[in-house]
């Protein structure tokens, strides 16, 4: 029998919707009942889990909203991403543990290492404060007397009340550079990937085991990618066309350039991948990288019907994905077509 894997959805708390790349449309910019209403749609289509991404200067703030839907789902888990660099530990582990209260145990956390509003880490310093925070954060949160001295917190505290979770919630966390690839060995319970070549995912995979294995720990693996489904192949490939049929290279550029992690490691392997492709964009069947050509992060999308997604999605899975983080343009439609597509033929269940 074939295990479950962890399918969750996007919403667009960072301004990244849109019908056409290149083109916002008012309707579909970060708000907060545009992005509610994602959520809402994703749980009644029945995704397990639902990332809610998190970018300094764009979109709406995280945790805010993590903690106003909360209180409207009843069973969806939801993945809330938060930039270590800007938040103190204790204070984020007592949001971390109310709004887990509010879900009844249903929230993961996607730690980011992020740099400061204004100020500019070198990598290997962002990675290792995000080593850090996550000791702190899984000390807190799993009601531990805390006695931590590092190069960025020095921190001496019993835990509040409210910090005994009755499950220290799953970090996932990602990142392709030397730096960040030891900091997931040392703190990350899921490794998150972008899209790549299915040989370039298993080397990562098999790298990030053994790292993990040296630290006397596992990890589970993750992956990040768009999706374009549709009835037949021809129709994918249209839609995908289409998606881009009103962007000009400087726009693109423009969309790049304003991320916050528009030169890293991963970004510029997700402008390699794209470079490597033909001209229509496919590196290889059914990965197509044009999303990339205007956006800075996960820039390519499995694109085909739904025996050729599914197919995709199981490949993965047989390499050691458990978990997809998939989204589509815009994103609530494409929500709702996966879910009719494919969702039913995936074993599927939160992690």
């Amino acid at each position: 029998m074939t295990k479950p894997v962890e399918v969750s959805w996007f919403s667009a708390l960072c301004d990244d919707d849109y019908e056409f790349l290149g083109q916002p449309e008012p309707a579909l910019q970060s708000s907060w009942e545009h992005c509610r209403n994602i959520v809402l749609a994703a749980e009644e289509a029945g995704y397990d889990n639902i990332l809610l991404p998190n970018g300094y200067a764009l979109g709406i703030d995280t945790a805010a909203f993590a903690a106003a839907i909360a209180a409207q789902v009843r069973r969806i888990k939801l993945l809330m991403a938060v930039r270590v660099g800007e938040l103190w530990p204790p204070q984020l582990a007592r949001q971390i543990a109310t709004i887990d209260q509010i879900l009844g145990g249903r929230l993961s956390i996607n730690i980011i290492s992020s740099d400061m509003p204004g100020e500019t880490l070198d990598g290997p310093s962002r990675y290792e404060r995000a080593t850090e925070a996550m000791q702190i954060l899984r000390a807190l949160l799993g009601g531990d007397a805390l006695d931590h001295r590092g190069r960025f917190w020095n921190l001496q505290l019993e835990p509040a009340r409210i910090l005994k979770t009755a499950k220290v919630p799953l970090f996932y966390f990602g990142g392709l550079s030397e730096p960040a690839r030891a900091c997931a060995a040392k703190g990350a319970d899921v490794y998150l990937q972008w899209p790549d070549r299915i040989e370039t995912v298993q080397a990562v995979i098999d790298d990030m085991n053994a790292r993990a294995a040296r630290e006397g720990r596992t990890l589970r693996h993750g992956y990040r990618v768009h999706v374009i489904v549709r009835e037949t192949e021809a129709e994918a490939r249209a839609a995908a066309n289409r998606l881009l049929s009103k962007l000009d290279a400087a726009t693109g550029a423009a969309i790049k350039a304003r991320s916050l992690d528009s030169g890293s490691v991963g970004v510029n392997a997700q402008v390699a991948l794209r470079e490597a492709a033909g001209g229509d964009g496919y590196v290889e069947d059914n990965l197509w990288t044009g999303i990339g050509r205007a956006r800075s992060g996960c820039g390519a999308a499995i694109v085909g019907d739904p025996d050729q997604v599914l197919a995709k999605l199981r490949a993965y899975q047989a390499i050691g994905i458990e978990a997809f983080v998939l989204s589509g343009y815009p994103h609530a439609r494409e929500a709702d077509l996966f879910a009719r597509y494919v969702l039913p033929r995936l074993a599927h269940a939160p992690i």
